[in-house]
């Protein structure tokens, strides 16, 4: 354990941080993962399911807890499937 005062905080708002990160995290891992399905399997709203899971990388990338290339990248794989899904109908 820190024995500084200015550490102490910087622990307390670091864990704080961690926290949300992971909430933020998991979602995104849920959203990401409904939206997969949903293209997979041909559902009539996946297009609402990667338009959310869209929203929330975005959300993620500005609120700095991933980075604005990995929202990018994960947002260009989503559009990627969604496009062959369309190209073999």
């Amino acid at each position: 354990m820190a024995n500084i005062k200015s550490q102490i905080k910087r622990n307390k708002t670091n864990e704080g941080r961690r926290l949300r990160n992971k909430s933020v995290k998991s979602e995104l891992k849920t959203r990401i993962k409904t939206a997969v399905t949903s293209v997979e399997n041909g559902d009539e709203n996946s297009v609402a399911a990667i338009r959310i899971a869209v929203k929330k990388l975005d959300k993620a990338a500005s609120a700095g807890v991933i980075h604005k290339n990995q929202a990018a990248r994960r947002k260009g794989r989503l559009m990627a499937r969604l496009a062959k899904l369309n190209q073999n109908q």
